[in-house]
């Protein structure tokens, strides 16, 4: 990947699986240190160790349930305090829960989906964006999905909060300009660890609606993530990259 973030700080939400282990290990390959937040810091931590030992690049394994804002703050202040600086955000933790009909929606399972998918990255996004809006420079990226545009009857509540993640992408790029640039990633369906739980029906399904007849692998995440990290999208705030293999 060269060295196109080195000298920079970058840390990642849901960091130890999935898309988010697949930004992690990218970032450290293009020269940066990072930060790499999940509620298990065990899968952290190995992460963090292959991270050292493959690329050389600092890392910093970090505990973080990110519906928590005390979660959030501590997480901020641990990598202040290891850095010294945070260049890029990656809001990437998500969650979307399973249920009979949208009657048997509890609040607390309501209030679970939202924390997790909208109130997290809020909170953090104020904490570390303002710091790097007084620094002068930074980058947040916000990890959608096409469910915010195009919601299905199983996810509604998932639905909801990821639009409103796009909304507060928006609002963040207008706050924390010109210094903070604030970027969304659309993601439709990826063959990541949960998908290994869908029925065979699904995956047929999710492969047949989409023009390029796949579903995405976790490295295909790369390439979007790397340009809003970087000064690639030196002009690009506010926006919302669709990656979803053309979803239809």
């Amino acid at each position: 990947m060269g060295n196109t973030l080195s000298g920079k700080v970058v840390a990642v939400t849901g960091g130890s699986r999935g898309l988010g282990r697949e930004m992690v290990l990218a970032c450290a390959d293009a020269g940066a240190d990072v930060v790499i937040a999940s509620r298990k810091f065990d899968a952290c931590d190995v992460l963090a160790t292959e991270v050292r030992e493959k690329y050389g690049r600092r890392a910093l394994p970090v505990a973080c349930n990110v519906g928590e804002w005390a979660h959030c703050e501590a997480l901020a202040e641990a990598a202040y305090t290891e850095f010294g600086q945070v260049d890029v955000l990656i809001n990437n933790a998500g969650m979307s829960l399973l249920y009979p009909s949208l009657d048997q929606v509890s609040e607390a399972m309501f209030d679970k989906v939202i924390a997790t998918n909208l109130k997290g990255p809020f909170r953090l996004s104020a904490l570390i964006g303002a710091r790097m809006a007084a620094a002068g420079s930074g980058s947040i990226i916000n990890i959608s999905s096409i469910e915010a545009a195009k919601p299905e009857p199983m996810a509604v509540p998932y639905a909801a909060a990821k639009a409103g993640l796009e909304a507060l992408s928006s609002g963040l790029a207008q706050t924390y300009g010109p210094a903070v640039r604030v970027n969304t990633i659309r993601c439709g369906a990826f063959d990541t660890d949960i998908a290994k739980a869908w029925p065979r029906a699904m995956r047929d399904y999710l492969t047949q609606h989409n023009a390029l007849g796949r579903i995405g692998a976790p490295a295909d995440i790369v390439g979007a993530a790397l340009f809003f990290a970087s000064d690639a999208s030196a002009f690009c705030t506010g926006a919302t990259l669709v990656l979803d293999g053309g979803w239809r």
